[in-house]
C-alpha cells in the first residue's frame, strides 16, 4: 500500500497561464499581435493572436465541478478555480488532493507548443516559446521550487539550430523536463519520424543535459481512424482512443535507433496509461524473434529491452496496469493527477491512488508514486 509518509508526485498536470503570461514579457514589437486574453459574448475569455481567436479553456479547467456540468463551451476565469491559473491557489489545492509536486503541461500553447505552430510571424512564435518557458522558469516554478518541477517547450517547427539553443538556455535556467512531439511526423508540416537522422542534435542536446522528454497524447494529432461523429458527436470516442496515440508512439520509439544511439534519452509518455504496456512488449518481442534476420533493426536487444531502460509511462486510474506491473516495469511507472483538466479526481487525488495501490507492496507503492519521478526529473526530495 502507498506508504503514509510517501510525497506522490504528478507528471502530467496543466497550467492555465495568467492573462499577462506574454503581455509581460514579450518584446514591445510584438505587444499587439502576441496572445493576449480578450473577452466576448460568443468565446468568453480567449486568447487571441495575430489578431485571430486561439482557444479557450472548456475541459481543461472544470477541477471541482461537477461533473454534469462538463462541456465544451468557454469558461472565464471567473468560473474555474483560482488554482488553475494562480500558484499559491495551485499549492492549496494540490495540499487539499495530498499531491506534493507537480510537473505542468502548458494550456494556451499546447501539450508541446504547438499552438504558435501555425502563426505567420515565425520570429513572434520563436519569442511566444521564450516567454511562455520565463514564466515557467522565472515565475511559476521558482514561487515553490519544491513542490513544482520545470517543463519546458521548444519551436518544433523551427530550425533545429533554435530549438537546441533553446534546450540549453532553459537547462541553464533549471528546466528539468522538455515537451514535445509523441509522433512528429502526423502533423502535416514535413517533419519526419523518429526513424530519421533529423533528431540526432535535438537528441544529443536533451542527453547532454540529462533532460527527459516528456510527449503528451494528442501532441501526434487525433487518434487515427476515426470516424466523424467520433471528434464530434461522440467525443467519448475520441477521449477513449487517445491512449493508443501513446502505444503507437510507443512502438515507434522502440523500433526506432534512438536508443542505440542515444542511450541516456528518456522519454515519459504522459497520461498514456499503462494496461496497453504487456501486449505491446509482448507483441514487439515475438515480432522481433521472427523477424529481425532481414530487416533493419538492432538484432541484439530486443524492443523491451529499450522500454525498460528508457521509457516511463504515468496512469491516473488503471487497475489493469498495476496488476500487470511487473511486466512493465515498476520503475518504469508513474502517476500523474491531471489536473484541473476533466480526467483529474481531484479533491480526492491521494485517496483514490491509496485505493489503486491498496494491494502493492509498500517499496513499490513508494516508486510507483513517487520514486521514480524524482529519479527520471532529477528532483530529489528537499531536506
Amino acid at each position: 500500500m502507498l506508504p503514509k509518509d510517501a510525497q506522490i508526485i504528478s507528471v502530467d498536470d496543466h497550467v492555465i497561464e495568467h492573462p499577462n503570461v506574454w503581455q509581460d514579457r514579450l518584446p514591445a514589437k510584438y505587444k499587439d499581435v502576441g496572445p493576449k486574453l480578450v473577452f466576448d459574448k460568443v468565446n468568453g475569455d480567449h486568447w487571441e493572436i495575430e489578431g485571430e481567436p486561439h482557444g479557450n479553456f472548456a475541459l481543461n479547467a472544470v477541477a471541482g465541478k461537477p461533473r454534469e456540468a462538463f462541456g465544451m463551451d468557454p469558461t472565464s476565469y471567473d468560473e474555474m478555480r483560482d488554482g488553475c491559473h494562480d500558484v499559491h491557489e495551485r499549492i492549496k489545492d494540490m495540499d487539499i488532493e495530498g499531491v506534493w509536486a507537480e510537473l505542468n503541461f502548458p494550456n494556451m500553447p499546447g501539450f508541446a507548443g504547438s499552438g504558435f505552430a501555425t502563426l505567420k510571424d515565425k520570429d513572434l512564435a520563436y519569442a511566444c516559446v521564450q516567454a511562455y518557458n520565463d514564466f515557467i522558469l522565472d515565475e511559476w516554478c521558482p514561487a515553490y521550487p519544491d513542490r513544482l518541477i520545470p517543463l519546458t517547450i521548444l519551436p518544433y517547427w523551427d530550425s533545429m539550430e533554435r530549438q537546441v539553443a533553446e534546450i540549453h538556455r532553459t537547462a541553464d535556467k533549471g528546466t528539468k523536463s522538455i515537451a514535445y512531439l509523441e509522433a512528429p511526423h502526423r502533423l502535416g508540416i514535413g517533419l519526419p519520424s523518429w526513424h530519421s537522422d533529423h533528431w540526432n542534435p535535438l537528441l544529443q542536446a536533451v542527453q547532454d543535459r540529462d533532460l527527459p522528454l516528456s510527449v503528451h497524447f494528442g501532441s501526434g494529432g487525433f487518434p487515427l481512424g476515426l470516424s466523424d461523429e467520433a471528434v464530434t458527436t461522440k467525443f467519448p470516442v475520441t477521449i477513449t482512443s487517445f491512449g493508443f496515440n501513446s502505444a503507437q508512439a510507443a512502438i515507434e520509439l522502440i523500433w526506432s535507433p534512438i536508443f542505440d544511439n542515444y542511450p541516456g534519452v528518456k522519454f515519459v509518455l504522459s497520461e498514456s496509461g499503462i494496461g496497453w504496456v504487456p501486449y505491446v512488449l509482448e507483441r514487439a518481442d515475438y515480432v522481433w524473434e521472427r523477424h529481425r534476420s532481414y530487416n533493419d533493426v538492432n538484432r541484439d536487444v530486443k524492443p523491451s529491452d529499450r522500454w525498460y531502460s528508457n521509457m516511463y509511462a504515468p496512469f491516473i486510474a488503471d487497475d489493469a496496469g498495476i496488476e500487470a506491473r511487473h511486466r512493465i516495469g515498476v520503475e518504469n511507472i508513474m502517476f500523474e493527477s491531471d489536473y484541473p483538466h476533466s480526467d483529474c479526481n481531484w479533491p480526492h487525488t491521494r485517496k483514490m491512488l491509496e485505493e489503486s495501490l491498496a494491494n502493492v507492496p509498500d517499496d513499490e507503492a513508494r516508486l510507483i508514486a513517487e520514486g521514480n519521478a524524482r529519479r527520471v526529473y532529477n528532483f530529489p526530495r528537499q531536506a
